[in-house]
């Protein structure tokens, strides 16, 4: 229950971020945070990662949603295996859906947050996927030392 609670707030502080930068930015606006160092930033971006495939709205629908029914079987399939497995997919899950519902609703995703440091531009589902990856690399390296230590 608590990972659906998880993926219900990744999704509705996704949605909710998106729709107030909506609402009171143009596209192209930027207002400094923290002086050049991070910005808020509303871009739209029709592609994938890094603008990737843009353009490619049919693609960009199906293939996540092939992704997220993907990783509901393997979530499935891998019942009893430690917490980090569940953790890294319902991040990855919820941020999927997060940017899916932007595609399906917009034809394009929102991003907003804008570090110098870093050149694209992201938002909360970008977030929730990138550290739901890097938690299921954790689970490979070191999975079973996890489980040994439960």
């Amino acid at each position: 229950m608590k990972y659906y609670l998880t993926a219900a707030l990744v999704i509705a502080s996704d949605q909710v971020s998106k729709a107030v930068i909506r609402m009171t930015m143009h596209v192209g606006d930027s207002i400094s945070i923290l002086g050049d160092f991070f910005r808020l930033t509303y871009i739209r971006n029709s592609g994938a990662a890094f603008s990737m495939m843009s353009g490619q709205r049919l693609l960009l629908v199906v293939i996540p949603i092939a992704g997220i029914v993907a990783a509901l079987w393997y979530l499935h399939r891998h019942r009893g295996e430690h917490w980090t497995l569940y953790a890294s997919w319902t991040l990855i899950i919820a941020g999927g859906i997060g940017n899916l519902i932007d595609r399906i609703a917009f034809g394009e995703v929102t991003d907003m947050f804008d570090f110098s440091i870093f050149p694209p531009v992201f938002n909360i589902a970008d977030i929730a996927v990138t550290f739901g990856c890097a938690l299921f690399i954790v689970y490979i390296l070191a999975g079973d030392r996890l489980k040994k230590h439960e």
